[in-house]
């Protein structure tokens, strides 16, 4: 399962139910809800508020009960304990924002997609660095920006091979010797105003 915006590569076929691709993918909780589940994660409602601790329950199960309706999650189990049913979610769909919802957005609209990414990608990283031992290189942990000067098929080749490598790697189950990674990336054009002129040294 991949969360996407805009021209990022999405692997899987299935899309966002009925709730607009973009009401469901610019809130910034349901963003976590949906990364929380990345590598075809099992996860309960307890598992979920551990992964979500400072989202007050009550507004957790509400975006639950949207991203269900929506067809993202489905309840594959439910089990009795201490009087209260608790269920076991899966991600059915890859979830991304449709051709016709990204056209009509707004620049407030990518700013809070944006802004939504960036919170999911530092509560990932706090989560991250606030274990007892942290390693990054042992980890294979890291974060790096480059610039890069391309052509618009140069780009393209770029994503294609990119998803070449990414995708047998998408297809490994879980098992005891594997690590579940969070993989995020990011591309943005410079300023029309950084182009050949600078590159030529004008």
């Amino acid at each position: 399962m991949l969360t996407a915006y805009g021209n990022s590569p999405i692997y899987g076929n299935d899309t966002v139910g009925e709730m607009n691709s973009a009401e469901l993918l610019l809130h910034p909780v349901r963003l976590r809800i949906i990364g929380a589940f990345l590598g075809d994660r099992k996860l309960t409602t307890a598992g979920l508020r551990a992964e979500l601790p400072d989202v007050p329950p009550t507004s957790l199960y509400r975006h639950i009960g949207h991203l269900i309706d929506a067809g993202v999650l489905d309840v594959v189990s439910e089990r009795r304990v201490r009087g209260t049913v608790e269920r076991t979610y899966v991600s059915r769909a890859a979830s991304s924002v449709s051709p016709d919802d990204l056209a009509s957005w707004t620049r407030d609209d990518h700013r809070r997609a944006f802004y939504g990414y960036v919170a999911a990608l530092l509560a990932d990283f706090d989560r991250y660095i606030d274990q007892e031992h942290v390693d990054l290189r042992r980890d294979g942990a890291g974060y790096r920006m480059a610039g890069l000067w391309m052509t618009d098929d140069e780009l393209a080749d770029l994503t294609r091979g990119f998803v070449s490598l990414l995708q047998p790697c998408m297809a490994n189950p879980a098992t005891p010797d594997r690590r579940r990674r969070i993989l995020r990336t990011i591309v943005l054009s410079a300023p029309d105003s950084t182009r050949t002129d600078q590159a030529l040294g004008g």
